[in-house]
């Protein structure tokens, strides 16, 4: 239905668009201008060249949209003045006026991210048509760069932060939009205990990058609190930046927690997101988030100056093979359960490791950055994933996600995605003001309870559950702890551990699976597409079901601050693989 509700739309805004163009005289003929895998700097160079306009690319990629959507639900709203923004900024390209390196560029924005001129939801049905008061502060900065905001995208429900265990909701599920579908596979499971309309391949995480894998876009900014933009890059075949924490303000951004949150772009290229990087990142520290203060932007924002093809030689690359690569078995103490007894427990079943397809494809990676110049230290393993201790061990410290986990139970994982949620999604309805559909999180559990008939939860609201019942005064101490473990086994004993250890510019992970460690650390990572792999779950797909393969990337992670060098990184290997290929879903 609501696929059928944007496409109609689309015709309506199209039928405009054709209305609007009056006749030329006859010269001839341009070569036309192909949106398919188009790059930034490529449309920038044919509207400055007078080939293309905002309107003609914006144009173009509606119609992509009308054509596609119904079988990928990759927006939950397209913007209706769509074409009124391109033209606004034709007319100022012709009068002179540049706004900056996105002008008539049509990018989209994850649907929890504040918009003035459309509805922002977090996909969530008590927020549905709901539009926020102020702008988010990376939209304005997205404007003054001369974006036209196009669409907003799908998601999982506010940021995958619903429903955990026992009835996890599926990535790219939410009760305002449906399923997303992966346009490298848009079909729905066939297995009978998941054929529920989820999708047969994985869109990877809570932001979509289904709209930009699938040439609906230019671009699209996702954001990301443990993975939401590496994971779903990886899984689209996109290029992911999830910067330092307060690179890009989260102002406007409905939040999970601010000491994970982050905003962050995805692409089809490395210098594209260069360039998103450069427009969403603000020119001073926003005073509506004091982690802005963090980092310093280069001079003029402009990241593209590190889009150097020699980027990788001599780099100290390290390959930390303990977990990422090879299983990892603990062995010792778990904390204690709620009766006070200890016990000792031996994960006999290990912890992480790779496949022998996706071992190859890193082995073909690794050999890559051996042929550029850059210095493999091989192994360069992250203190925290090789210590034998589970209490000492990254692996064995997740966050409490689910009814599994509640309190009482969460002795053994970080109760800061929980907590934060409850302290930053009240402050940020606050911020609405009287337009807040509902008041608190409190409110907001009730009335998903009300309209449970109506699609509110129909996977249920465990997350929601266990974030209410923590009490911001009484669990202070509690967060404020486990904050600190967070940070001690994803920064000194994490990542700055082993590059310090090892003197590296960067690590190297497998697809995504860097996205939790830099998540947790607030530190920048990099997924770049490189290969593909069979998409084989446990429980197989019944027999007949031929399923498409799985795109599988890797990632640079560095230090806080570093996005200058994981650019350099990334781009060199980028230009040295050139692996992405567009989905042949979508032509």
């Amino acid at each position: 239905m609501r696929a059928t509700v944007i496409v109609a739309s689309l015709i309506g805004i199209l039928a405009v668009a054709l209305s609007a163009q009056t006749p030329r005289r006859a010269t001839a003929p341009a070569k036309p201008f192909h949106i398919v895998e188009a790059t930034i700097p490529e449309m920038r160079a044919a509207m400055a060249s007078g080939r293309l306009t905002s309107r003609a690319l914006v144009t173009q990629y509606l119609t992509r949209l009308g054509t596609y959507e119904d079988r990928l639900h990759a927006a939950i709203i397209v913007n209706p003045r769509a074409l009124e923004d391109a033209d606004r900024l034709d007319r100022e390209r012709a009068a002179g006026k540049l706004r900056g390196p996105l002008h008539g560029i049509p990018v989209a924005l994850k649907d929890n991210i504040h918009t003035t001129n459309m509805p922002t939801t977090g996909g969530a049905l008590a927020f549905a048509g709901y539009v926020p008061p102020y702008e988010a502060t990376l939209t304005k900065n997205l404007r003054d760069a001369g974006a036209v905001i196009i669409a907003k995208t799908g998601l999982t429900e506010l940021a995958n932060w619903v429903a955990g265990a026992p009835n996890p909701m599926p990535g790219n599920y939410n009760a305002v939009g449906g399923f997303g579908f992966n346009p490298y596979d848009p079909r729905p499971d066939p297995r009978e205990a998941t054929f529920d309309g989820r999708p047969a391949l994985q869109t990877g995480g809570s932001s979509s990058g289904i709209g930009t894998a699938a040439n609906l876009w230019a671009a699209n900014v996702g954001t990301d609190t443990g993975g939401s933009v590496i994971s779903p890059a990886n899984a689209n075949m996109l290029v992911g930046l999830r910067p330092t924490i307060g690179r890009i303000s989260r102002y406007g951004v409905i939040p999970i927690t601010a000491d994970h949150d982050t905003a962050g772009p995805m692409t089809r290229t490395v210098a594209d997101a260069a360039i998103m990087l450069g427009a969403l990142e603000s020119p001073r520290p926003d005073p509506n988030d004091p982690a802005t203060t963090t980092c310093t932007p280069p001079p003029g924002r402009d990241y593209t100056k590190f889009l150097k093809a020699d980027g990788l030689k001599g780099a100290r690359i390290g390959i930390p093979r303990a977990f990422y690569y090879d299983r990892i078995t603990l062995t010792g103490d778990r904390p204690g359960r709620p009766d006070g007894i200890s016990t000792t427990t031996t994960i006999t079943a290990g912890r992480g490791g790779l496949n022998a397809e996706q071992a190859k494809v890193m082995a073909d990676a690794i050999a890559v950055l051996k042929q550029q110049g850059a210095i493999i230290v091989d192994p360069a393993d992250v203190p925290s994933l090789s210590a034998q201790d589970p209490k000492d061990n990254f692996a064995d410290w997740d966050f409490c996600s689910g009814a599994d986990q509640a309190k009482g139970l969460d002795e053994g994982c970080s109760v800061n995605f929980k907590y934060g949620m409850k302290r930053d999604f009240n402050l940020w309805l606050t911020s609405l003001g009287a337009s807040a559909p509902v008041k608190s999180l409190t409110e907001l559990r009730q009335w998903n309870l009300a309209h449970a008939k109506a699609g509110a939860i129909r996977f249920g609201q465990s997350r929601l559950d266990i974030s209410d019942e923590m009490d911001l005064e009484a669990d202070r101490a509690r967060n404020d702890a486990d904050h600190r473990k967070d940070w001690l086994l994803s920064r000194a004993n994490g990542i700055d551990g082993v590059l310090k250890a090892h003197n590296l510019d960067a690590i190297l992970t497998p697809g995504g699976s860097g996205a939790g460690l830099a998540a947790r650390s607030g530190y920048p990572i990099i997924v770049v597409p490189f290969g593909l792999i069979p998409n084989a779950p446990n429980p197989a797909f019944p027999a007949g079901f031929q399923a498409k393969a799985a795109p599988f990337g890797v990632g640079f992670t560095g230090t806080a601050c570093t996005e200058p060098r994981l650019i350099e990184l990334a781009y060199a290997f980028e230009q040295a693989t050139k692996r992405r290929l567009p989905p042949v879903t979508t032509p």
